[in-house]
């Protein structure tokens, strides 16, 4: 019996091991595109060539929902901004997208980059392929220009007796902030902490004499005191505890 036993066990196994039916399939892996497999919502930017003027200076927002927003700036010939906003489509690879209603508006993505291509979709060739490059501006608060546009619940409008815009760069570099009050320029020092919580150091800057600096004044105390952000796309707020809003910035691309 027990001889039996084994020889039927040992006969099971050997169909086992020979039906294929038994063995577990793995569905196909589908390949990686630069749809599925990279994170391509952000701002892109780069300076592409033109045939007729110093370059087109070009900011691209790419969506999560498929939408976009272009600017574009004819360096040397115009200091108009033109904006179009619209969807985009990906081919069927999944590593070109279209922007719709923009020509010739086809993209390669690629890791951190759109390269422009031709109204055919190929690649462009020459000596001026590299310029046809838009690179994804960093994610967050850091490397961008920060224009000021509300100081304690007041807009903020540039005027006559500025020098420049009020606004502000935090760089990567040495966590260094570079702020300009509308009058003077300053420079200090910044720490990103956890939960959107951000704290500045004391400012060093400049002594020049403008005929009113109460709010570059009070930009810089704001700027002193304030212990959290906020940020949405292009617009970042800065706060202090459970206070009113201290202060809203916008990015600017275009300078």
């Amino acid at each position: 019996m027990k001889l039996l036993a084994q020889i039927c066990i040992t006969v099971s196994s050997f169909f086992f091991a020979c039906n294929p039916a038994s063995k577990t399939i793995s569905p196909a892996a589908k390949p990686d595109s630069s749809m599925t497999s990279l994170d391509r919502n952000g701002v892109y930017y780069g300076i592409l060539p033109c045939a007729d003027c110093e370059g087109i200076e070009t900011v691209i927002h790419l969506n999560k929902d498929n939408t976009y927003s272009i600017k574009r700036k004819y360096l040397g010939k115009s200091t108009d901004i033109n904006e179009m906003t619209g969807r985009f489509t990906w081919n069927s690879k999944g590593n070109k997208i279209s922007l719709e209603g923009v020509s010739p508006g086809i993209y390669l993505v690629g890791e951190n980059k759109l390269i422009h291509l031709d109204m055919n979709g190929n690649s462009i060739t020459g000596d001026l392929a590299a310029k046809y490059v838009l690179v994804q501006k960093t994610p967050g608060i850091v490397e961008k220009y920060w224009k000021l546009t509300e100081l304690n619940g007041k807009p903020v409008t540039v005027t006559s007796n500025m020098k420049k815009e009020a606004h502000m760069i935090l760089k990567a570099e040495n966590n260094q902030v570079n702020l300009h009050g509308g009058c003077n320029s300053f420079t200090g020092t910044y720490e990103l902490k956890p939960n959107n919580k951000i704290s500045f150091g004391k400012f060093a800057g400049t002594l020049m004499a403008c005929p009113d600096l109460e709010m570059e004044t009070q930009f810089l105390k704001v700027i002193e005191t304030a212990d959290s952000y906020i940020l949405e796309g292009d617009k970042l707020v800065l706060n202090r505890a459970k206070m009113a809003p201290l202060a809203r910035f916008e990015a600017v691309y275009f300078q």
